[in-house]
């Protein structure tokens, strides 16, 4: 699978569109909003899609038994497996593993593909014949010989447990179709034009040097495009996981930051072309839902002259004629399978929620790959709250360089539990380290009676508070700086600094140096580096 996104589509960009009234209206003929605006309310703006397109983010996917419900239904893998029982005890093939000339076409009726009486279409034949290669493919059928020689096909051994819905075969079978289809599709889009046989034996060995190469180009656009789809898919609201075709090529072809060329059009347009039959093979085993591209839009003529001046964008249904793509949950597994044999850390939203809330809180710390809000939600589910909000704020007690990012999720997990876990939060108001979080907590909740802290707790929270941003920010100066502007400065930033220095916290001297450095204020910031500094020297 591709690492990152494409920055060049590897193709030659389209030609300057030509003058005559008879040109065909192609994708880089239009604004690029217009391939995707009609889109936009779905939640995906240029923004979103940039940043979704540069990682591999943590997916949700059902269990491995919902999956293979799915895989079974997949009309192709389905004929597979039936073909393949149908072979019981044994059926006669040809030489080659094909089924014979007379059970071709039962074949095409077995699968529905033809009506029981009359002519069998040549389609449902050819139909019913890449099944039966896909059953082969997928060892569902054996071929032998037998002792007179008759060569024939039985069902292979993992027919069975695939048939009795066991999960793990089931994925294992449509795993390895999947990947078959996808090494055919970049096959099939590299194969060369039929030419005459003249010349041709002096070069065969350069086309086949171009094939070659043709097919590497063609699979490593297809891979890159499914991991984008992979890492959009992640990132969308339910129900906004479709993808303009259009969009897809974008974020394959332009460079992050930049605006599409008209140069850059013309590639977007190659590079759709390109997906657009690899995309329609995927789908028929159910790694997509794909609409293609509508063939019509190469036949229909721009209006002479050109598009008039301040045409409407085009709407949601004329948009969906250039292709719309959706990855389907058994789609998001088999490239996560793949991305994983590649060496990716592609992981599942809730592997880090299994353990018990010391393990939670630490792992989620320590990842670099994680979505918290979506470990914690996982972690807390079905979870009593009391219960549960007395494990949590034990797992965030501590001084150690991950302590205050623990106690910042702390209370995100406890936000989610709810007004049901006040009776924990109470029980730690005197605590030194969660003292100061309880209060802010109960108050976000409008609980009454909560006590006033003392000034040393509340100092040492927002010492606490500023140090997990710190930490969680990742070094973000524009985030930082507007958390720092929210500091309680007084008028007198040089007393209020005075006590922030002298608090017993690991952090003390960090936050200090960061209010130091990121604070618009030059008063303010030079009353915290000198305190940043007596911070450091009390040590």
């Amino acid at each position: 699978m591709a690492g990152r996104r494409r920055k060049n589509a590897g193709v030659s960009s389209a030609g300057a569109p030509g003058e005559g009234p008879g040109e065909a209206v192609l994708p880089a003929d239009l604004e690029l909003e217009d391939l995707y605006g009609a889109f936009a309310a779905h939640g995906m703006d240029d923004e979103d899609l940039d940043d979704a397109a540069v990682l591999v983010p943590p997916v949700k996917l059902p269990s491995e038994e919902e999956l293979a419900e799915q895989a079974k239904a997949v009309p192709m893998f389905g004929y597979a497996l039936t073909l393949a029982r149908w072979t019981a005890p044994h059926r006669a093939v040809d030489e080659f593993g094909d089924l014979t000339g007379p059970d071709r076409a039962p074949a095409a009726r077995l699968l529905g593909l033809a009506p029981e009486e009359g002519e069998v279409p040549e389609e449902a034949v050819v139909e019913a014949m890449r099944a039966w290669s896909l059953a082969c493919d997928l060892d569902l059928v054996e071929i032998g010989t037998t002792a007179e020689g008759e060569h024939v096909a039985v069902p292979g051994p993992d027919l069975e447990p695939a048939e009795q819905g066991d999960a793990e075969t089931v994925l294992e079978l449509w795993l390895t179709a999947a990947g078959i289809v996808r090494e055919l599709a970049a096959e099939a889009d590299s194969l060369p034009e039929e030419e005459g046989a003249e010349g041709e034996a002096e070069e065969d060995e350069d086309r086949l040097t171009q094939v070659e190469e043709a097919r590497d180009e063609a699979a490593e656009l297809l891979d890159e495009a499914l991991q984008v789809l992979y890492e959009t898919t992640a990132f969308a609201d339910p129900g906004s996981e479709t993808v303009p075709l259009g969009v897809l090529a974008a974020l394959l072809v332009v460079p992050e930051g930049e605006e599409p060329s008209e140069e850059l059009l013309g590639d977007i347009t190659d590079v759709m072309v390109t997906l657009d039959p690899m995309l329609g093979d995927l789908a028929e085993l159910g790694l997509l839902d794909y609409r293609p591209i509508d063939p019509e839009l190469f036949d229909e003529e721009e209006p002479e002259g050109g598009a008039p001046a301040g045409e409407e964008p085009l709407d949601e249904e004329e948009s969906a004629r250039f292709g719309l793509v959706r990855l389907t949950p058994l789609g998001q597994y088999g490239i996560r399978q793949w991305l994983l044999e590649d060496g990716y850390d592609a992981p599942l939203v809730g592997e880090l929620a299994q353990g018990d809330a010391v393990e939670l809180l630490r792992t989620v710390c320590e990842a670099a790959n994680v979505l918290p809000e979506e470990e914690l939600r996982v972690w807390v589910t079905g979870r009593e709250p009391v219960e549960a909000a007395r494990e949590l704020l034990a797992a965030a007690r501590g001084d150690d360089t991950y302590a205050p990012l623990r106690r910042m999720l702390c209370q995100l997990a406890l936000t989610m539990l709810g007004g049901a876990a006040e009776p924990a939060v109470r029980e730690v108001l005197d605590d030194p380290e969660l003292g100061g979080g309880a209060r802010a907590w109960l108050a976000s909740i409008g609980a009454a009676d909560v006590p006033t802290p003392e000034r040393a707790m509340v100092l040492w929270t927002v010492v606490d508070t500023f140090a997990a941003q710190l930490l969680d920010s990742g070094g973000d100066a524009e985030l930082l700086r507007e958390l720092i502007a929210g500091l309680p400065v007084t008028d007198n930033p040089a007393s209020y600094f005075g006590e922030l220095w002298r608090v017993d916290h690991p952090y003390t001297a960090d936050v200090l140096e960061a209010v130091g450095e990121l604070h618009l204020d030059r008063a303010v910031a030079k009353e915290a580096r000198k305190a940043a500094f007596k911070a450091r020297s009390k040590k």
